[in-house]
């Protein structure tokens, strides 16, 4: 494979999370073409994983699909922030929970045809409580669910958001399940 070399590049919008550029480039053949990228400084997700064997979740509204979804708890990169300082982060945030150890599982690109963010999955192991503090514009409901009845929500399609539906895989291959 022989990379697509970028001629020129024009940013369309800066937000908050995310900046749109479009990008011509001259692809391996002398043909020019555009990509659009959408860029995201990157994001941590975490598989909170009970003694018991159960899994913390939340489900919350995404307006972008405009349904709720249940998934495993995760969040946005802050500038300069480690990924695991997010994944630690997001699990007290959204789950009220601290974990005693922190195992990674991978990196993915959820989308790598128009997307940037690299997303880092984390299983969360030795959980203890502590205060949730979900941000100001999140309505979460935290869910309890046996690793066992989240991988079969898996493959009946309840859970379809693509960082919950890898991280559940990778954690139960990780735990032996």
């Amino acid at each position: 494979m022989r990379p697509e070399v970028c001629l020129a590049s024009q940013r369309i919008f800066s937000g908050r999370v995310i900046s749109l550029r479009v990008d011509r480039v001259r692809l391996y053949d002398g043909r020019e073409t555009e990509r659009e990228v959408v860029e995201h400084r990157g994001a941590a997700a975490v598989v909170p994983l009970t003694e018991g064997g159960e899994v913390l979740l939340v489900r919350q509204y995404r307006y972008a699909v405009g349904e709720p979804l249940l998934e495993i708890p995760a969040g946005t990169l802050e500038p300069g922030e480690a990924p695991l300082s997010c994944a630690v982060r997001e699990l007290a945030e959204e789950v009220g929970a601290q974990a005693a150890h922190w195992d990674p599982l991978a990196v993915l690109y959820p989308s790598p045809g128009v997307l940037t963010e690299p997303m880092h999955l984390f299983l969360a192991t030795g959980l203890a409580a502590v205060p949730a503090r979900a941000a100001a514009d999140e309505d979460l409901a935290v869910e309890r669910l046996p690793l066992g009845e989240a991988l079969a929500r898996v493959e009946r399609g309840e859970i379809r958001d693509a960082k919950s539906v890898a991280g559940l895989l990778l954690a139960a291959r990780r735990r032996g399940t």
